[in-house]
């Protein structure tokens, strides 16, 4: 999470959705800088407008507008996958061992399915309720993004390439992406909406 203090703005570090790149490149203009515990730096945003926005609002009086990316559904969940597949890949018990991209999407669909899949969902993330970060940019559409930030902070901004996944085949058959899709049915509307 990144509070930018003069300019009364949020980002909501979106996990898998670019959140690294958008730190490195922004930082050094953020008055502050979440980048651990992951569970603050990925502060959602009920957590926001229960914890934080509060102590804002009491200390400068005044709503500050919260910005936050969002990935293609089945894109994201692609990218969760690949982080997974690195992720302490050096233990011979690591759970993705033999995980094709295919069972990773089925156990994500499984309530009930093993705990490397459960990574919720980036509507979750996004809205609370009938509430919803209040601009939700593409990350396939990061030119968007940056003229919005470059306007709103008064400077250039370029993007680093940081985090980069490894190169894995992310495939599925027409089944079960439709399958995917319906289990993804929230993301897929929230994204269709920005």
């Amino acid at each position: 999470m990144l509070i930018f203090w003069e300019r009364r703005l949020v980002f909501l570090a979106t996990p898998k959705a670019g959140s690294t790149a958008v730190e490195t490149a922004l930082e050094a203009l953020a008055s502050v800088v979440v980048q651990r515990p992951a569970e603050l730096k990925h502060a959602d945003l009920r957590t926001y407008r229960h914890h934080i926005e509060p102590w804002l609002r009491s200390v400068t009086g005044e709503k500050f507008t919260t910005i936050a990316l969002m990935r293609e559904p089945i894109g994201w969940l692609r990218s969760w996958y690949r982080f997974r597949l690195r992720d302490d890949d050096e233990d011979p018990n690591h759970a993705m061992i033999g995980l094709s991209f295919a069972d990773f999407a089925q156990a994500y669909a499984d309530p009930g399915g093993p705990d490397v899949a459960r990574v919720g969902a980036q509507a979750d993330f996004l809205t609370a309720e009938a509430d919803r970060v209040d601009c939700i940019f593409r990350y396939e559409d990061m030119d968007a993004f940056t003229h919005f930030l470059e306007d709103r902070l008064d400077c250039e901004i370029s993007l680093p390439r940081v985090n980069v996944p490894p190169a894995v085949d992310v495939s599925l058959n027409p089944e079960q992406e439709g399958s995917l899709r319906k289990i993804m049915a929230r993301d897929f509307a929230l994204y269709a909406s920005l």
